[in-house]
Formats: structure tokens, C-alpha cells, sequence
């Protein structure tokens, strides 16, 4: 990697050690509430620390920190567009992506690889940005799934050129045997790190049931809105395009 960032949950801490370093960047995922209510995950990059307060001020409101990151000139995407992580979804989620949001996570190394392949599909009917990242929650997947863009080497050039959509997302899809792993690791981990939690330990055995349950969710939750814009051909409209006066937007 010529150029690193890291995007860990509504928090940029874990960047504390890396940021003097001129190939790194400070990114952070934002859990964020929809106008319908539901929640999803934005990946924001490149911020400071001020924009980090106010995004996190503004988090209850897409509206509102969409506002904030386009006024600061961020660079802003959706995350794991066809996944059911972060719970519900409606279609007016959908219209608010489509109209607001220039970059789509298409391949995420956490993700059943047809639902990457849907927002791959999603993202070119609307004209979006594509990016791609690991989302590893364990070091195994680190970097395995990226976001290239030749030529750059800067962190200034590399975002250049993801506005001129000259990037190209490359890596690996998730797998459940990859999601199964990581979340072993990661109990591994605490066990290790936290001897009192060692009285769980017999619970582990349920991680695999757990992890396919998971899975399983994921297909579904993805199917459903696959077909959904699958329907002759149906796109997310732009909210500027809905007749207000007669469609529930």
C-alpha cells in the first residue's frame, strides 16, 4: 500500500500513532440515521479533527451532515449499500444515496460477493464513484480489498483521481468462512486480553451457527433489494425528481 487510511466506527483514536506518517490519512465510518429512520454506514476520508466533532454532531441527521461534508468538500461514500448490517432499509434510502452521495462502496472484503456485484451494478447506472476497502475487523483480511488509483502519489492526487473516477477497485469479496475466522480471532483476542472473560469461553463453540445465521441474513437482505431495482429496470430516483405533491418520498 502506497497510501493508507483507516475508518474505525464513529472514532478516529486508533489513528492517534499514524497520522504523522505522509502516506496516511484520517478516515472514519459513520453510523448515521436516515430521514426513514434506519441507520447506515458512511465512510468519510481524509478529515481533521474539527470535522470529526462536527460529523459526529451531525450523525443523527444525514440531512444535516450531508450539508457539512459537501460544504467542507469531503469525500463521502455509501458503505455495503446491499447488506443488512446496520438493520433496515427502505427505498427512500435509496433516493437519498442516488441523489446526494458521490461514491458507493462496491466491493466491501466483508460481503457476500453478489452483494458487491449489485452495488457494482447500482453504482454505474447512477454514475457514482466506486471505491473498495477491507472493512477487517482482524488482520487477516488487512488490505486484501482496496482502491487503486494509478499514478498517485500523494494522498492529494489520490483523491484527484477518484473524483475524476480514474480509480479501480481491486481485492478480495467477503467469505463466511473469512467472517467465521475473523470473529474466532477477535474472541481470541479478549480472551487474551481480558483473562476474566475466559468464563465465556465454552460460548465460542456457537460462533460458526452464529456467523451462518449472519450469513444468511446478508443473502436475504440482499435479494430482496436486488430485485427490487431489478424490477424493469427500476433506479433510485433523484428526491428533486419525485413529485412531492403526490409520491411519498
Amino acid at each position: 500500500m502506497s497510501i493508507v487510511t483507516l475508518t474505525d466506527h464513529d472514532s478516529i483514536d486508533a489513528a492517534e500513532e499514524l497520522r504523522s506518517y505522509p502516506d496516511f490519512f484520517v478516515s472514519e465510518e459513520v453510523t448515521c440515521r436516515m430521514p426513514s429512520g434506519s441507520e447506515v454506514h458512511i465512510g468519510v476520508y481524509n478529515l481533521s479533527e474539527r470535522d470529526h466533532v462536527e460529523i459526529q454532531r451531525r450523525r443523527a441527521d444525514f440531512v444535516s451532515l450531508v450539508m457539512y461534508l459537501t460544504e467542507q468538500k469531503l469525500f463521502f461514500s455509501v458503505n455495503h449499500v446491499f447488506s443488512g448490517l446496520t438493520g433496515k432499509r427502505n427505498e427512500e434510502d435509496f433516493h437519498w444515496f442516488a441523489s446526494y452521495v458521490p461514491a458507493f462502496e462496491i466491493r466491501n472484503g466483508q460481503m457476500w460477493q453478489k452483494a458487491n456485484r449489485h452495488a457494482q451494478a447500482l453504482a454505474k447506472r447512477l454514475g457514482k464513484i466506486a471505491i473498495g476497502g477491507s472493512d477487517s475487523h482482524a488482520m487477516r483480511g488487512v488490505g486484501l480489498t482496496y482502491t487503486e488509483v494509478p499514478g498517485a502519489k500523494t494522498v492529494g492526487e489520490f483523491f484527484a483521481g477518484l473524483r475524476a473516477k480514474r480509480g479501480k477497485v481491486r481485492g478480495a469479496d467477503g467469505s463466511l468462512a473469512g467472517l467465521t475466522a475473523d470473529v474466532l480471532s477477535i474472541t481470541k483476542a479478549l480472551f487474551q486480553e481480558r483473562p476474566a472473560t475466559l468464563a465465556l469461553s465454552p460460548l465460542a463453540v456457537l460462533i460458526p451457527a452464529i456467523t451462518a445465521g449472519h450469513w444468511m441474513n446478508e443473502i436475504f437482505f440482499c435479494r430482496k433489494w436486488a430485485a427490487h431495482f431489478q424490477e424493469e429496470g427500476k433506479t433510485p430516483r433523484m428526491l428533486w425528481d419525485l413529485n412531492v405533491g403526490t409520491e411519498q418520498i
